[in-house]
């Protein structure tokens, strides 16, 4: 058996949870990919380096190199009074917003975190910016 490098296409399985053990992913059947193709998180596959067919690792992905840092800047108050008539904001709803974007609006996810007597607020950051991402992949085959 050879160790997995550039130019190869892997087979692998993984599973992705938080570090208190919350689960976020994981693959339901073996999935294939040429390295370098960004089908995964950049570093899961830079840890197939080296790697041989059976091989387990686990890596530990900071936020900066899974789904960012938390942006403080990203949270802000609405007024409350500008969902009214349409539906009743609660927290942990994930609402689709209009926001302007060079000069364009866009319509961005934003994930409302408390509603207040005469604010709602929102966070438009991932929900997991900020956390580490633990990774458990098993290089099943390299395809010939």
């Amino acid at each position: 058996m050879r160790p997995v490098a550039l130019t190869d296409t892997v087979t692998i399985t993984y599973t992705a949870v938080l570090e208190n053990g919350e689960l976020i992913e994981q693959t339901d059947k073996p999935l294939t990919l040429p390295i370098g193709s960004s089908t995964v998180c950049p570093a899961v596959e830079a840890c197939l380096f080296g790697m041989e067919p059976g091989q387990t690792r686990v890596i530990h992905v900071q936020p900066e190199d899974a789904y960012g840092l938390h942006e403080p800047e990203l949270v802000q108050d609405i007024p409350l009074a500008s969902f009214q008539g349409r539906f009743t904001p609660q927290p942990g709803m994930i609402l689709s917003l209009n926001v302007a974007q060079e000069g364009q609006v866009c319509k961005v996810p934003a994930t409302v975190t408390a509603v207040g007597s005469d604010t709602v607020t929102v966070d438009y950051n991932h929900p997991l910016a900020g956390k580490v991402v633990v990774y458990t992949v098993k290089l099943i085959s390299i395809v010939d």
